[in-house]
């Protein structure tokens, strides 16, 4: 089992300035870190994946797709600008040695149509990302489909969906990940969904119910970390919290007050909660 922690936490856009906070992150005993791939800019990430071998932290990577560059728009030109936002987000990890590219990466974060995906939809993604996952494979890089909640997308809410989209498309580098905060609102049974999606996940995102320090809401940990132990699990156990030291984070994850003392508390407590959950610690 790796454990990981997501920057997200603290930055958008990871540079040299945040190499201090890195050396933190190592230095309380994390294995890695995901970066978040906004500025889709692969130069930029070269010395920050030299700062990452440095200090001996492994290193996955999340972005998003938006309204312009959607992988399930109706416009040819859309789909299209899509396919090349996440070949730009690949050639990004190649850059800094990421290994895995996660997020919602089938369509435009946030965009509402009124009604659930369509067939067309659907067959879209398929095109789109097969291409992408194409050009991972190429770069050593693991497409990992997340899907969301109701309130932040309509095309995959839950874990079975997921799990049948990267079965269809059935490429080596599409797989799917798991994610507790989703799966808290969406799940009917938290086992169950690990067990459906359980051939597929490659990846895990560790968020409490409240975004913020897990162990510290009312997740289903127990049964949580039961299932993933079932199933063989053996991915990253990667932290996913948000916060408000970044406006612009925080409006978009609808952070509108402190649920923790501070980031320190929350990454030092949730490594221990993860570890303690896992191995006894």
């Amino acid at each position: 089992m790796k454990y990981g922690m997501n920057l997200l936490l603290w930055t958008g856009d990871v540079t040299e300035e945040h190499f201090p906070l890195l050396e933190k992150i190592k230095g309380w005993g994390y294995d890695g870190v995901e970066l978040p791939f906004f500025d889709l800019t692969p130069e930029r990430y070269v010395k920050v994946g030299k700062k990452l071998d440095d200090l001996g932290l492994e290193r996955t990577a999340v972005t998003i797709c938006t309204d312009d560059e959607n992988p399930i728009g109706e416009a040819p030109a859309l789909r299209k600008a899509g396919l090349e936002r996440l070949k730009k987000a690949v050639d990004c990890c190649a850059a800094a040695g990421c290994t895995h590219l996660v997020g919602p990466i089938h369509s435009a974060i946030g965009r509402f149509t009124g009604q659930g995906r369509t067939t067309d939809e659907w067959n879209w993604a398929k095109e789109t990302l097969s291409q992408a996952a194409d050009h991972a494979k190429a770069n050593n890089v693991m497409l990992v489909f997340e899907y969301l909640n109701r309130f932040e997308c309509y095309f995959a809410n839950c874990a079975a969906d997921a799990a049948k989209f990267t079965r269809e498309v059935n490429h080596p580098n599409l797989k799917m990940m798991y994610d507790t905060f989703h799966a808290n609102i969406e799940e009917k049974g938290i086992t169950e969904a690990i067990r459906t999606c359980a051939d597929q996940m490659v990846h895990v995102h560790i968020s409490e119910n409240d975004r913020s320090t897990p162990g510290e809401g009312h997740v289903h940990w127990d049964e949580t970390f039961k299932a993933l132990k079932e199933v063989n699990y053996d991915g990253w156990l990667m932290i996913e919290a948000f916060g408000l030291a970044l406006p612009e984070i925080a409006a978009a994850t609808k952070i509108w007050r402190r649920m923790f003392p501070n980031e320190e508390h929350l990454a030092t407590k949730g490594l221990a909660f993860m570890k303690r959950n896992w191995e006894g610690k």
